[in-house]
């Protein structure tokens, strides 16, 4: 299929559907326990509108976005998603190149299965690290010592995965560690013959290659997985953590994951230079706040000290125009750039950061205002409130 006739977000979403095994699509699309915290992380974007101003001169629009140091072409970006190579091979390289050539940000996951020397090298400029910490500070430190000599110009550390969560899609369909090759499993596997003749043909379970290292020599590709099972979720971590990660990084360093403003301002003490407002695509705490909710406080608590960028529940131009009038430098989003990998490989993850881009230049157009970084909270009307700001 021609990736050009991919008019949204969500037909991407189905084409991926139709192409991938349950098993894989749901270990994407799913959340936790009742799976509340996806619709909510949707819902909030639904509580503002944006007010329209007219006779405005929009003939010339520019949503480019200065972000830690530097400028890129649009304020978005490719949240990291782990295992990517399961639902395509190179899945990683791939997004980075695809977001190389949009030029925006791509977070590549300390659990991809591209190392991160590679991607760094086929992207420079392009490439932010995330990582989670481990409970062996030894790992932590090369961790960081890799991306330093990678290139990467972000560390990006996750902090909101104190243990793992109740992933009832993956529990039911047996998607866990060791697997559980199921009936019903290897019966929807024979329904997507092209998937499981790719996922054979590039030899099955992909490498983990950034915690090869960390094995013993000769370790099967099962194996390091067993060895990241040990290494993480770390429920032991704590800011002392971060402390030495900021001290052994000299470059700007993000803290994603963060929902309270408390946290927030402690972040910003150690010496964090950006914020990810991110409950973890709802894949963590299905109770918690979406991170559109949070982010008001977040940004009073902080003022313009440190940068704030918002992750979970992205699907529309729109939606990145709202959270910029509510305080985030820009936004990242995880699952869509993923479906587009595994239905049409760069191609498709091309598109989606073309369908997001161009939404985003209309909607500047439609209320008019020609730049992005000009949004403030005098373009919202809260659903059922007033206007944060009358201008």
């Amino acid at each position: 299929m021609d990736m050009q006739s991919v008019i949204n977000l969500d037909q991407m979403r189905e084409l991926a559907r139709r192409r991938l095994p349950r098993i894989a699509f749901d270990f994407i699309d799913g959340g936790v326990d009742d799976e509340h915290c996806l619709q909510r992380n949707r819902a909030a974007f639904m509580q503002y509108r944006l007010v329209p101003r007219y006779l405005r001169d929009v003939g010339e629009r520019d949503q480019s976005v200065r972000l830690l140091g530097r400028t890129y072409a649009s304020p978005i970006g490719i949240s990291p998603t782990g295992l990517a190579g399961l639902w395509r091979a190179d899945a990683d390289l791939m997004q980075a190149r695809a977001a190389r050539q949009a030029d925006v940000p791509f977070l590549l996951s300390s659990a991809s299965n591209g190392a991160l020397e590679d991607i760094a090298a086929a992207a420079p400029g392009h490439v932010w690290f995330q990582m989670y910490c481990t409970s062996d500070e030894r790992i932590n430190a090369d961790l960081v010592s890799r991306a330093r000599q990678a290139g990467v110009g972000v560390l990006v550390v996750s902090v909101d995965v104190p243990v793992n969560a109740n992933r009832e899609r993956n529990r039911r369909n047996g998607f866990s560690r060791p697997f559980r090759m199921t009936p019903g499993v290897a019966m929807d596997a024979l329904m997507h013959p092209a998937w499981v003749l790719r996922y054979l043909r590039t030899g099955g379970m992909p490498m983990m290659r950034n915690w090869q290292p960390y094995a013993r020599q000769g370790a099967s590709a099962s194996q390091v997985a067993d060895l990241y099972g040990t290494l993480t979720p770390a429920p032991r971590i704590d800011w002392d953590n971060l402390r030495r990660i900021r001290a052994g990084w000299d470059g700007p360093l993000a803290i994603k994951g963060i929902l309270h403003p408390a946290d927030a301002m402690q972040a910003m003490q150690l010496g964090a230079d950006a914020l990810v407002v991110s409950n973890h695509g709802g894949r963590q705490l299905d109770a918690a706040p979406a991170p559109l909710e949070m982010l008001p406080a977040i940004r009073q608590a902080v003022g313009e000290r440190v940068e704030l960028i918002l992750d979970s529940g992205v699907r529309r131009g729109s939606d990145v125009v709202i959270a910029r009038c509510l305080g985030a430098r820009s936004c990242l989003f995880g699952r869509p750039p993923v479906f587009a990998v595994a239905a049409g490989a760069q191609a498709g993850v091309a598109r989606v950061l073309q369908i997001l881009r161009n939404e985003i230049d209309m909607v500047l157009a439609q209320i008019g205002c020609p730049r992005f970084e000009a949004l403030d909270p005098s373009y919202l009307w809260p659903a059922g409130g007033h206007p944060a700001i009358s201008r």
